[in-house]
């Protein structure tokens, strides 16, 4: 199965999709992964750790300065994404992270190993849709998925240079802020899932501020997907070799309530 099919899969499925993001390096990613999967998750999100994350909260600015602490490097991120795939051949896998690791040597170098590491999509946070010449032709021409965010901040005048090109599913950043810290209400959520997709028919999954299996229900009722991060960080550093277990129970709730919301 091709690189996009994975992600158009799991969006095609009966139900919303849950979406599960961790950072890489931080703890055992391979076992915590793997939990994930086991757990429910749709659609894997691993978080490529950087020195000033501007897009996230404290508990994923900690991740990431705990796998950078550790020294994990892009290389070691292309590993992990390479061995998750060797072990879940049909789990979507998507990176997120910030431009300069992607671009430093190219975006073509970047493409192609992130092709080789069995990739499906790439989100990158600071590179507006208006400099997509610096990646998205690359990703596409590998066949991975750029995927895009909007904000409620993105009004009807912008969002189509938001939704043209992107692939795979739009991300709805459902605060304008950082992750983790809170959550819209779900009437704001509703208008902007429904204004988004009626300008597109990519797959739209909100994420930011969710951490119980109530708030994404209530999201899975309007949204194709659903996007939950700090709250399973959280697990992952006040539990350590523990983890996997706690893991495995939070996403079994989260995707009880989203596959169920509807």
């Amino acid at each position: 199965m091709n690189t996009p099919n994975r992600l158009a899969s799991a969006f095609a499925k009966p139900h919303p999709a849950l979406v599960c993001f961790l950072t890489a390096g931080d703890g055992d990613t391979a076992a915590n992964l793997d939990a994930l999967v086991e757990g429910g998750a749709d659609v894997i999100e691993l978080g490529m750790p950087f020195t000033d994350p501007m897009a996230d909260g404290p508990a994923i600015q900690a991740a990431n300065l705990r796998s950078l602490g550790a020294g994990t490097t892009t290389a070691d991120v292309l590993r992990i994404a390479t061995e998750f795939r060797q072990r879940q051949a049909d789990v979507p896998l998507v990176l997120m992270g910030y431009a300069n690791p992607m671009v430093r040597r190219g975006p073509e170098w970047f493409a192609s190993a992130a092709k080789d590491a069995g990739v499906d999509g790439v989100i990158c946070v600071d590179i507006p849709p208006e400099e997509d010449d610096a990646l998205g032709p690359a990703l596409r021409a590998a066949g991975i998925a750029p995927i895009r965010l909007a904000t409620p901040t993105t009004d009807d005048r912008r969002l189509p240079a938001v939704v043209e090109g992107s692939q795979g599913f739009l991300y709805y950043v459902a605060v304008a802020g950082i992750t983790g810290m809170q959550q819209a209400a779900i009437e704001s959520i509703e208008a902007n899932v429904g204004r988004i997709k009626a300008a597109t028919d990519i797959p739209v999954a909100v994420g930011f501020g969710v951490r119980t299996p109530e708030q994404a229900g209530e999201i899975a009722r309007v949204a194709d997907g659903v996007v939950v991060g700090s709250a399973l960080v959280e697990l992952v550093a006040e539990h350590g070799p523990d983890a996997p277990a706690r893991l495995r129970e939070l996403t079994a709730a989260l995707s009880g309530a989203v596959h169920t919301a509807r």
